[in-house]
């Protein structure tokens, strides 16, 4: 009971004092909501209005619709994937973008960890079987930069394939713009005290709990090391061709809606209404490590 015990345990400094809190506790500290919203240097001071949210959204996802049939009616493919630490909300951005596409051309992506025969293929192989085809949208909930960052955090790989995986993965990614394929890819950044609001979110969620792992917590302990890793990625992966575009992300509602916008300014579909699309807010949305420095 011990070990489980410290198992959910997490350190944090806040103000120059360590903070500790153990993840089982069903009462949120007044320091953690505190400064949760304003973490990571979030430029908000406020969550944006639910009303307000859904009726963006909604006008968001009739263009989305739009997209689908352009992409049906030209043959194009797009690809979008998505990443950043636990709880940064990956999955509601991508439900998000989803939620009103015909299943039958729009597919989610979430693969489990390699089987001994994927352990066994090129790196980049399994991914590759889920590339989208003529008229098709795929959007990875985590991707092949899982070796960037969880992997050699949490050594499931080794330093040497960390290395080949950072050599190759430009190459691999200026083969999918060779090829045609509209692809994007999002890093949604949160701050360390929001994802842990997030953590005992999950934690006291009967509907949420399937969501927190021990390898979560693990992970929140090691922020420092997925921080260097992210810093790397960016820095190394990110280019004219297939940049990397960045999401601060402590209040979803606003994530979302610009990550959407970013897709649909980024594509010439009929019908178009500009209006309905907005405007970017380059407060929580840039790209490249230079948005984050």
């Amino acid at each position: 009971m011990a070990d489980e015990t410290e198992s959910r345990a997490v350190s944090i400094d806040i103000n120059g004092k360590l903070k500790r809190f153990d993840i089982d506790d069903p009462v949120l500290p007044a320091w953690i909501e505190e400064h949760a919203l304003g973490s990571g240097g979030y430029p908000h001071n406020d969550k944006l209005d639910k009303d307000k949210y859904a009726k963006q959204l909604e006008k968001l996802q009739v263009e989305l619709v739009k997209v689908q049939f352009w992409l049906k009616a030209t043959g194009k493919r797009m690809m979008a994937l998505f990443e950043g630490r636990d709880a940064a909300g990956k999955g509601g951005t991508i439900f998000s973008i989803n939620a009103y596409l015909n299943p039958r051309s729009a597919r989610v992506v979430a693969l489990n960890k390699p089987t001994e025969t994927e352990a066994g293929q090129w790196y980049f192989q399994r991914y590759i079987s889920h590339f989208p085809t003529s008229g098709e949208i795929v959007l990875f909930d985590r991707s092949w930069y899982n070796r960037a960052g969880v992997e050699p955090v949490m050594g499931f790989c080794t330093p040497q394939q960390y290395k080949d995986f950072m050599k190759a993965v430009p190459r691999f990614e200026d083969t999918i713009s060779d090829e045609g394929i509209i692809f994007f890819k999002f890093w949604l950044d949160i701050g360390r005290e929001m994802q842990l609001k997030r953590f005992h979110d999950r934690r006291h969620d009967p509907l949420k709990i399937w969501k927190l792992s021990p390898m979560d917590i693990a992970a929140f302990n090691k922020w420092d090391a997925y921080t260097e890793k992210r810093d790397a990625m960016l820095e190394k992966t990110h280019n004219k061709e297939t940049p990397w575009a960045v999401v601060r992300a402590n209040d979803k509602r606003r994530a979302r809606l610009n990550v959407i916008r970013h897709i649909l300014l980024s594509l010439d579909y009929e019908g178009k209404d500009k209006d309905a699309v907005g405007e970017i807010d380059d407060k929580i949305f840039g790209f490249g490590p230079k948005f984050l420095s």
